[in-house]
């Protein structure tokens, strides 16, 4: 893989932050979980599997909150 954490990290940032302004929050969660796992320093990211939780529990229902969430992936 030719880029770095920060880079792959801040690519699925973006990518995320797409599917939200189109008012997908649940692409958005998709989109973070698929891309993150395609970096080997990300892969299987802590926070997925709490994010997981989140959204079935109906925390990350507004955008604002699932912005807050991805934004706060490091």
């Amino acid at each position: 893989m030719d880029t770095t954490r920060e880079e792959h990290l801040k690519w699925c940032k973006q990518r995320a932050f797409e599917y939200i302004e189109q008012g997908d929050l649940e692409g958005a969660f998709a989109s973070m979980t698929s891309d993150i796992n395609k970096h080997p320093e990300t892969s299987g990211h802590a926070a997925l599997g709490l994010g997981a939780m989140l959204l079935v529990g109906g925390h990350l229902n507004t955008p604002e909150r699932m912005r807050k969430f991805i934004e706060d992936f490091s």
